[in-house]
């Protein structure tokens, strides 16, 4: 008889595809979060990124927990942006 389901290594890959979906399902959402959540998103996201580089499903979950407990670099930066007395913008990032 056929398995439905296959062998181990099929339905490891399979889970491991479904929660990578997942996650870039959710990132997007989450992204749109506030600023002081920002951080905790991108330390999420590149934890849980690591952890399944390092060591598979179990580290993606143990990097994304940890992630999002220290925190990640700002992605997005305020720009403030004026015209001097002789028509040349400057901007001031921060």
């Amino acid at each position: 008889m056929r398995e439905v389901w296959g062998t181990e290594e099929n339905i490891m890959r399979k889970l491991c595809l479904v929660a990578v979906l997942a996650a870039l399902t959710a990132v997007p959402l989450a992204a749109n979060a506030a600023s002081s959540s920002e951080r905790t998103v991108t330390g999420a996201a590149i934890g849980a990124g690591a952890g399944a580089v390092i060591a598979g499903p179990p580290g993606a979950v143990v990097g994304g927990v940890v992630g999002g407990v220290v925190g990640g670099p700002r992605i997005s930066r305020h720009r403030h942006c004026w015209h001097d007395y002789n028509g040349y913008r400057h901007c001031r990032y921060y």
